[in-house]
């Protein structure tokens, strides 16, 4: 397979742009819609974790996670599987992202300038008094709900938005020829978001406040509204390419499924949420598929409560907390991008199992790394301060922050693509309600297990860092059932695609035959 793509592209060409001509129209749009949504969701991930854990502590998290975010994500799949059913899959997209942009704004413009109002400042501190430490993250989520409300719709983007509903719509339309090329490509606009995004959104984040702005009665608070107006004028953006793609490519006869309302189509009777987790459980294929993003969700919710804990010690100040994450989301893009020119030749070269299994590894090496200097800087102190020149505290968040890094550029290179792949061969109701189930509230589950791990721990040890020990062992424990996992789903995907490219030959076959039958009756009349 590698062999030919270098005969169809040449070798520089099936590394960095392995597309058609004649496909362009198709794949440019959704390039562009990738990056700006994926530009939105590193802004907001980076923004949110700046609000809520300056203000509130890393302790919240695991809080929200379980208690406000598990249920969100389950209410937001029912609407999603509800309107999916009531209406055209391009409907259900403006709907949906019109919803969330609308929700930024109120908090921007409304809900953050009156946070003073409306959060119970006083009866929180009250009942920190009463009870034990170990609460502290529930009170605070309670206290400052305006901000857990951000924190969560701003991490449902990722998961509704992008992953439910854009890779939804680019399962439907592109055909398994392409999506070794494509998604590619695709991992490359995404990557590129990472990087831009991080920048920009350090150019918005003012250290001092700027009487010239008409808006804000402080630096952050300008810092927040500046940010938001730029991400709803992008999604209006995002939605006015939707619309053009829709109705000047996505026109022949196939696809015309998409525009329709559902009612109005004859199918097959839809499932409830109730019947797509009974039909998940009856299929092995999609339980990995569960597996994969369980454990991710898992993995990547453990290891970033312990390491934001630690970032929130080296910088307590919201601006320069988000100054630094988001420099890191840039040099993350960079990372994700270089591997994403790759990702055709990858896929080549070592299959999906080989490919999918890349992400994984990488969270271990890096999680065991990270875990290492955190629990033994006490020990190696005076070393880290003779070798790296900066604190322990300094260095273990270097470390953390290289784990971060590397494990979310594998996730946005070579796991989103290879996932996402793993649905095609699957038939329409499968991708539809499986897909949503999964991605819609799997990843959920993950970081919500997470949480609850977190949340038991902090009630015995009060804090994130002396429960550190603990869930290095777990973490590590996971990751290789998370392994496992994708190579019994490798299996199953070569079987599936084998299979179908055994009926493709057959029906090219049968063709072939018919065509000779023919020619020879004309040539014998």
């Amino acid at each position: 397979m590698s062999q030919s793509l270098d005969q169809e592209f040449g070798s520089i060409r099936s590394f960095l742009w392995p597309v058609h001509r004649h496909e362009l129209r198709k794949l440019l749009p959704m390039f562009l819609i990738l990056f700006l949504i994926c530009f939105t969701h590193s802004v907001l991930r980076n923004m949110k974790d700046s609000i809520v854990v300056t203000a509130s502590g890393a302790e919240v998290i695991p809080f929200i996670k379980v208690w406000v975010m598990l249920p969100t994500a389950v209410l937001l799949t029912y609407l999603f599987a509800r309107l999916s059913n009531s209406y055209s899959q391009e409907r259900v997209f403006y709907i949906m992202i019109s919803g969330f942009l609308f929700f930024f704004g109120l908090f921007a413009f409304v809900l953050y300038p009156l946070r003073d109002v409306l959060h119970p400042v006083n009866y929180a501190a009250h009942l920190q008094t009463l009870l034990p430490a170990g609460f502290k993250g529930l009170i605070a989520m309670a206290c400052n709900w305006t901000f857990t409300g951000f924190y969560v719709l701003s991490e449902l983007w990722g998961s509704i938005i992008l992953t439910v509903i854009f890779w939804g719509f680019a399962n439907e339309v592109t055909k398994m020829s392409e999506a070794s090329r494509f998604y590619g490509v695709f991992g490359i606009g995404a990557n590129l978001a990472a990087v831009f995004s991080g920048q920009v959104a350090i150019l918005l984040t003012f250290d001092t406040f700027n009487p010239s702005l008409p808006f804000g009665k402080d630096a952050w608070e300008q810092t927040i509204m500046s940010i938001v107006g730029l991400l709803i004028f992008l999604g209006l953006i995002t939605i006015g390419l939707f619309y053009w793609l829709n109705r000047n490519v996505l026109t022949d006869s196939s696809y015309s499924g998409l525009h329709q309302n559902r009612n109005n189509i004859k199918k097959k009777h839809k499932l409830s949420m109730t019947e797509s987790f009974k039909y998940l459980s009856q299929s092995k294929y999609l339980i990995y598929i569960a597996m994969m993003v369980v454990g991710y969700s898992f993995v990547i919710n453990l290891v970033e409560v312990v390491w934001k804990d630690q970032l929130k010690q080296l910088y307590a100040s919201p601006s320069d907390y988000n100054t630094y994450m988001n420099n890191l989301t840039s040099i993350m893009g960079v990372i994700s991008t270089i591997t994403a020119f790759f990702m055709a030749k990858i896929i080549s070269k070592c299959g999906w199992t080989g490919t999918a299994l890349i992400t994984p590894v990488i969270m271990f090496v890096t999680c065991a790394g990270f875990f290492f200097f955190l629990l033994f800087q006490g020990s190696f102190s005076e070393s880290f301060m003779l070798f790296f020149g900066a604190s322990p505290l300094a260095v273990a968040v270097f470390f953390g922050s290289a784990q971060n890094c590397l494990s979310k550029a594998a996730k946005f290179s070579v796991y989103d693509t290879t996932k996402e792949m793993a649905f095609i061969p699957l038939d329409h109701e499968s991708k539809l309600k499986g897909k949503a189930a999964i991605d819609g509230v799997g990843s959920r589950l993950g970081k919500s297990g997470g949480s609850l791990l977190h949340q038991g721990l902090l009630m015995f040890f009060a804090t994130v860092s002396a429960s550190a020990p603990y869930v290095a062992v777990i973490l590590l424990s996971v990751i290789v059932l998370w392994i496992v996992a994708t190579r019994l789903l490798g299996i199953e995907f070569n079987k599936i695609v084998a299979e179908k490219e055994g009926q493709l030959e057959t029906q090219d076959q049968s063709s072939e035959k018919w065509e000779l039958s023919s020619e020879a009756g004309t040539v014998n009349a």
